[in-house]
Order: structure tokens, then C-alpha cells, then sequence
């Protein structure tokens, strides 16, 4: 009878750090299927299997909630070793941004960032800096100055300017395109953008 009382309750509901991590993948789920418009507090609640009040306790609104999930499942910031030369580096980091993208928060971001009107991008805007686009150009940045210790970058050509393209122009197809890397971008990156920007003068 009591074996009975049990399974007629239904699953036991998750709690703690197990209720967080179905909330924040229902919320990526909804996010890469149907858009930060379309998501809902409701949904994400129904299918974390979780009461929408247990939601709105911790996260004022869906976008709070966007930004917790995306933080927590992010990638983290690379450092890439020293391989010998610019360009396999760059090739490693290239590789890196890829992998992110096609990551399961990569896809959420990319949906977000599909979307971004004005209103959203203020809410978003430091978020994108601090987690994608910082980490981003300060890896290209190291790499480039260790290039120009090492000869195979012009001196002087290691700015923050140049580092920033990759992370500019990922951030481009983003927001206007699928967001997804074609296959041999990351090459065409390097060897068509970046390094004719920073080689030295006297290699071809």
C-alpha cells in the first residue's frame, strides 16, 4: 500500500543543484528551439519539472534567468600554449571558438543574439563583453604578442584593434547570419585576415 502512496506521487521532484541544472537546460532548450520571445517562465518551469513560484524566487525575470544559465554552461576562457608559431596558435583558438559555438549554450547564444533589438542589448550588452567578447580579444592579444617575441609577428602590430576582428566578426555572424562556422572559416580567419594583418614585412 505505502509502495502504492509513492508511485501514485509521481517522479520526486529534484532540489538543489540537480533542480538548477534541469532549470538552466530546460531554459537553454527553449531558448535555441524557440527564441527569447517565445520562451516563457512557465515553460521552463514545466519542464524542469519544478513550480514557476520556485522560479520567480530566485530570477526576477526570464532575462535574469538567461544570464545564469548562459554564465553557468558557457565555455570557459582558454589559454592557448605556446606552439611555436603564430599561426598554429591561432588555428588552436580558432578551433576553440568553434567548438564553443556549436556547444549547447553557444547555440542558445546564438539564438539570442539573432533577436537582439535595442531594448535587449542594454540588458545583455555587459554580459557579451565580459564572457565572450573580453576573453575572446585578450586571448588573440596574448597570442600576437607572444608572436612578436617570437619574430613571426610585426612589431608594433600586436594591438587591441587587430585582436578584436576575430571576436568582431564571430560576433557578426551571430547576429546576422546562422551564427554556425563554416567548415575551413577558422583557416580562412588566419590566414586570409589575421596574419596578413601582423606577419613581418619581409615573409610573403
Amino acid at each position: 500500500m505505502q509502495q502504492k502512496a509513492v508511485d501514485a506521487a509521481g517522479p520526486t521532484r529534484k532540489r538543489g543543484k540537480a533542480l538548477e541544472a534541469a532549470i538552466f537546460e530546460a531554459a537553454l532548450d527553449q531558448l535555441t528551439s524557440g527564441g527569447f520571445a517565445r520562451m516563457t517562465m512557465e515553460g521552463v518551469a514545466g519542464a524542469a519539472q519544478t513550480g514557476k513560484a520556485a522560479l520567480y524566487r530566485r530570477w526576477a525575470s526570464k532575462a535574469d534567468l538567461v544570464l545564469d544559465a548562459l554564465g553557468s554552461t558557457l565555455p570557459p576562457p582558454t589559454d592557448i600554449p605556446d606552439l611555436g608559431s603564430a599561426r598554429a596558435e591561432l588555428m588552436q583558438l580558432m578551433e576553440y571558438f568553434g567548438a564553443a559555438i556549436d556547444s549547447r549554450a553557444g547555440a542558445a547564444m546564438r539564438a539570442l543574439m539573432a533577436e537582439l533589438d535595442h531594448e535587449r542589448a542594454r540588458f545583455f550588452k555587459d554580459f557579451i563583453v565580459e564572457r565572450v567578447l573580453q576573453p575572446a580579444t585578450l586571448a588573440t592579444l596574448q597570442i600576437l604578442r607572444r608572436g612578436e617575441l617570437r619574430g613571426d609577428v610585426r612589431p608594433g602590430a600586436a594591438t587591441r584593434l587587430v585582436a578584436e576582428v576575430a571576436p568582431a566578426m564571430l560576433l557578426y555572424r551571430a547576429k546576422l547570419c546562422d551564427g554556425r562556422l563554416d567548415p575551413g572559416f577558422g583557416e580562412a580567419m588566419v590566414d586570409e585576415v589575421l596574419l596578413p594583418m601582423v606577419r613581418p614585412n619581409d615573409r610573403s
